[in-house]
């Protein structure tokens, strides 16, 4: 796995698309955050630009840096029988698949804690008044994001078509994880949905370790709900996720 791991880390910085997809464009959206929330009234639901801006960032690192990219990673490695030829060899099918999202997984999680301190220092928000909450979110998101890339790339035939799979949830995430759009300004039951969606309960989590508003029922419905999309993704993959070109 390691072996593997390496392998990638060196295809990802080698590949300038992965890069700039990764590791700049989680930087500027939280910008066009900052603008659309001008016509919110944050204060009326206990938020402010730091908390909305915060779990953003975190937001946008793990749609770019993790789920979008790995898509693109596996689609390519089944089409070019690199993931068959690995098969044949010692390494398990899960080995196989976690030892290549782990560069991915590794980017997103320092790309997101670098942005959570930035966020925090330039927009002046207090240390986190429950950040175990912040980490179990994180690693959540990363899990449910791994999980979702191997699905997602079960549905694409060819590496061109992974950017377009990949959009639908991307754009859901973007409209009601409460990414760009806190589920606070919500209607109660558009936020009620919003709340099953499967990256809500990763920020909802690192929204909640800074405005410390969460009850323990919330915190563990998160987590169930989170962990639910995790299995679920993990299932559907061992029964669904094609080994061999979809030609």
């Amino acid at each position: 796995m390691r072996a593997l791991a390496q392998a990638e880390l060196t295809l990802f910085l080698r590949n300038k698309g992965m890069l700039v997809t990764a590791l700049l464009v989680p930087l500027v959206l939280p910008f066009s955050v900052r603008s659309g929330t001008q016509d919110m009234d944050l204060k009326e639901v206990g938020l402010n630009i730091g908390t909305v801006m915060l779990p953003a960032s975190v937001g946008f690192s793990l749609l770019f840096a993790v789920y979008a990219g790995l898509v693109g990673v596996y689609t390519a490695r089944r089409e070019e029988l690199v993931l068959k030829r690995l098969r044949t060899g010692e390494l398990r099918d899960v080995e196989i698949l976690t030892g290549a999202a782990l560069p991915a997984a590794t980017t997103g999680f320092v790309q997101s804690v670098l942005l959570a301190i930035g966020c925090a220092v330039l927009l002046d928000l207090d240390a986190p008044s429950a950040p175990q909450l912040a980490v179990i979110g994180l690693l959540l998101g990363l899990a449910t994001c791994v999980a979702l890339a191997a699905l997602t790339a079960a549905l694409s035939r060819t590496t061109e078509s992974a950017q377009v799979t990949s959009l639908p949830l991307m754009l859901v995430s973007f409209l009601g994880s409460g990414i760009t759009v806190p589920l606070e300004v919500l209607p109660d039951r558009v936020a009620s949905f919003c709340e099953l969606l499967p990256l809500t309960p990763a920020i909802t989590l690192v929204r909640g370790a800074w405005t410390g508003d969460l009850s323990a029922y919330e915190v563990l419905g998160a987590v169930l709900t989170g962990l639910a999309w995790t299995v679920l993704s993990v299932f559907a993959v061992r029964r669904w996720f094609r080994w061999e070109p979809r030609r």
